[in-house]
């Protein structure tokens, strides 16, 4: 007889939690009735609004079989990382490119060109399918314009990329012979984002360093390049944070016009990640930290079976830590990675670094200074800390082959080639 009251009890008290939590949602233009007997989720829509419903369970996590799986919790919005904007000006249009957007939950399928006269102002958006470029026509010089590039799955907006100026002028042609000196001719690039507060940045042009800088406090940088010669050039950008820690490399092609100098916006570099252990007994916390922006929203993605994704927010100095309970993960061999958000803009994921979970902690080991610098880092792809021989027969052999390490390729664009090799030669020690 208590058991049957207290279950009586029990099912009076949810009913009262739920008149009183789940209320009608009304606005000028619509209604939405009872949301709690909606069955089994589903999506409706109307002219103005839509409303998409999901399916619950007693805790938050991913439910699995052979063909399905639930999400359960928080629903778990499709994202993709920004794309960076070149603009080159020219003779009444500017050249754009940009790098392709990286989908997570999602393919992206189309991007959209935005262009506006005023910085900040109303952007007049124009769809270019798949393409990574475009020419801005028709417009006039000496005129700033502002631009933007978004991206797309099946219509549903994942990512913007910053904002980037152009003043499209006159072209200049090589100057002629003889009879004094004519007009000076500036090739150039402006390079600009977000690393790490007080982090060393390293920009490569064809694998080779040519400029560094320091972020500020707030950790943007920019980096101007002069004297350059018109062409396709492939430019790489990494940062160090304050620990010695090597961000992953950002690459990107870039195309410069005799005269002109190329304005690239919106770089994002990702964070760096470490961990305290490289082996954590089950049901231990592991703890995952690294830099980033001032104040950013942290991503962690623990890669298991399921995946598991986790936010935090890093310190007023870019610093972040999450200790994470391993209770949830099987025995074996794990995967963890790190990206950020701030500002509107999400970065890619950054290095991919693995542990396990055993019978015992395993302390990690302490970071050790080489005359590369620190092990492990670009180039050193067996981890003896240095970059040499070895490592450039390690990256031989997968020349040209499907599918090579993350560590292996070097400039992750999903091959090995000679931009590679050359980044290899960057950090030659022995």
């Amino acid at each position: 007889m208590k058991i049957f009251s207290a279950l009586i009890l029990s099912l009076m008290l949810f009913s009262v939690v739920c008149s009183f939590v789940l209320a009608d949602f009304t606005s000028t233009n619509f209604q939405l009735e009872n949301p709690i007997n909606i069955i089994s989720g589903g999506e409706s829509t109307s002219y103005n609004f839509q409303y998409f419903s999901t399916t619950s369970q007693i805790i938050q996590g991913q439910s699995t079989s052979s063909d399905f799986a639930q999400n359960a919790g928080f629903l778990y919005f499709p994202t993709a990382t920004s794309p960076v904007l070149s603009a080159t000006p020219g003779n009444t249009q500017v050249t754009l490119s940009w790098t392709a957007s990286t989908g997570i939950l999602a393919n992206i399928t189309s991007y959209e060109v935005g262009t506006s006269t005023t910085s900040g102002g109303s952007f007049a958006f124009t769809s270019v399918g798949t393409s990574l470029n475009t020419i801005k026509t028709d417009l006039t010089n000496g005129t700033t314009y502002y631009f933007k590039v978004r991206s797309y799955a099946a219509g549903l907006l994942l990512s913007e990329s910053a904002e980037v100026t152009a003043t499209p002028v006159v072209s200049v042609g090589p100057g002629g012979g003889g009879g004094g000196g004519g007009p000076l001719i500036t090739t150039g690039a402006n390079f600009s984002g977000r690393a790490y507060p007080g982090s060393r940045v390293f920009l490569l042009k064809d694998g080779q360093t040519v400029a560094t800088t320091i972020a500020g406090g707030d950790a943007n940088f920019k980096i101007n390049l002069t004297g350059l010669s018109s062409g396709d050039y492939s430019f790489l950008i990494y940062a160090e944070d304050q620990a010695g820690r090597r961000s992953t490399l950002f690459t990107f092609p870039v195309t410069l016009t005799l005269g002109a100098t190329s304005e690239i916006g919106g770089i994002f570099i990702a964070p760096t990640i470490a961990l305290d252990k490289e082996e954590v007994k089950k049901g231990d916390n592991i703890t995952i930290l690294g830099q980033s922006v001032p104040n950013g929203q942290i991503s962690i993605s623990v890669h298991s079976n399921p995946e598991f994704f986790i936010q935090t927010i890093s310190d007023r100095f870019g610093g972040y830590v999450y200790n994470f309970d391993t209770a949830v993960l099987d025995l074996g061999d794990h995967l963890t990675k790190s990206k950020a958000s701030d500002d509107g803009l999400i970065s890619q994921f950054g290095k991919v670094i693995g542990f396990k979970v055993g019978n015992e902690n395993v302390l990690a080991a302490t970071p050790v200074l080489s005359p590369g610098g620190v092990c492990g880092s670009i180039g050193d792809l067996n981890g003896d800390c240095r970059v040499n021989l070895v490592d450039y027969s390690i990256l031989a052999f997968w020349y040209k082959k499907n599918s090579p390490p993350a560590n292996v390729d070097l400039n992750y664009d999903n091959k090995v080639d000679i931009i590679d090799f050359s980044i290899l030669a960057h950090y030659w020690t022995t």
